[in-house]
């Protein structure tokens, strides 16, 4: 029995402004208070949130007394989580500030702080009482509740200022039990596509990954020397901007990543059968380049093809039904017909 967690993205009925202001306030002091502990973490070196949570509550809670206490605990959970990947960077050498900057800000929300007011409604306490804000529910929201999960303790919520809307982020758990497998269903992911092997048929899913990041390649680099002319220097924030806002290609190739995950785990529920993967390991296109000489651009597809991605995609897929999953060595598989089943 394993526990399955996922996130719902679902947002409010536009707001009155005066319900709007209560959040922008709210968002300023958790914002404050995750920045002074975000940089307090870094500067002593602070990893965990308890030992976080045991140093500066007290004065937390001097600074803020009009906020309700459990505010300071998710602030903590959320600047120590900040501070362990920042120091992870820096230890790394990958950091390039002294100190990480907090540019963007969920508040974090434990069981003291929401409530379910119903299945469409939930209540926030803030600084001035509990406030109740209507959700829009979509297909992906009910399919949700009316398949057996359950609605997790902890949310987030962050805000819309242009919409005057709140941005919840909702967490599903569910209990799965991996069933005895039937028969097996062996993946190969490829950069172009994923093969399939069902009941002795080959079947292959094309994923064109080769062409679209070609495609993005060649237009990011056009957009870069466009826009380093016109604003100079590559850390132009307006050019970081309009990349950032124009091209999608990891939206994209998260998409044809999940369809064809949800496709091979669906199918493989249906049957009974477990998915066989390659073991791969944790950096498997660094393994790839190293017999490449200095091909650039062969280099930059290997990187971008993410063979692990479509391989967490489905692991991902069939934790959520049970599916089970086997790894074998993927030497010589590829001129194997058949994969040795232990």
């Amino acid at each position: 029995m394993s526990r399955v967690a996922r996130t719902v993205i679902v947002r409010s009925t536009s707001l009155p402004r005066k319900v709007f202001n209560v959040f922008v306030e709210l968002e300023g002091m958790y914002r404050n208070m995750v920045e002074q502990l975000t940089m307090f973490a870094v500067r002593n070196d602070v990893k965990s949130f308890t030992k976080l949570k045991a140093l500066k509550y007290r004065e937390m809670r001097n600074l803020y007394p009009q906020l309700p206490s459990h505010y300071v605990y998710t602030a903590c959970q959320d600047a120590s989580t900040r501070a362990r990947s920042f120091l992870k960077l820096k230890k790394h050498g990958l950091a390039e500030k002294e100190y990480p900057e907090v540019r963007s800000v969920s508040i974090w929300l434990d069981d003291h702080l929401w409530k379910p007011n119903g299945l469409t409604y939930i209540a926030v306490v803030t600084h001035k009482g509990w406030v109740t804000i209507e959700i829009e529910p979509h297909k992906q929201y009910w399919r949700y509740i009316n398949g057996g999960w359950r609605l997790a303790s902890e949310a987030k919520i962050k805000l819309d200022r242009r919409d005057r809307r709140v941005i919840i982020y909702l967490t599903f758990v569910k209990e799965v039990e991996e069933y005895k497998p039937s028969g097996y269903l062996p993946v190969d992911v490829n950069e172009n596509n994923v093969a399939v092997l069902i009941d002795g048929v080959a079947h292959l899913f094309e994923t064109n990954t080769e062409k679209l990041v070609l495609g993005y390649y060649y237009r990011r680099k056009r957009m870069q020397e466009r826009y380093d002319k016109l604003y100079g220097g590559v850390t132009s924030r307006i050019k970081r901007r309009i990349m950032g806002g124009r091209l999608k290609e990891r939206k994209r190739k998260d998409d044809v990543r999940w369809k064809i995950a949800n496709i091979i785990v669906r199918f493989a529920h249906e049957k009974r059968y477990a998915i066989i993967l390659e073991k791969l390991g944790k950096k498997p296109a660094s393994n790839m380049i190293k017999r490449i000489g200095g091909d650039k651009q062969l280099r930059h597809r290997i990187f971008q093809a993410s063979f692990r991605g479509v391989q967490k995609a489905i692991e991902e897929k069939a934790k959520e039904y049970g599916v089970p999953i086997i790894y074998v060595d993927p030497k010589n598989t590829s001129r194997l017909c058949q994969y040795i089943v232990p």
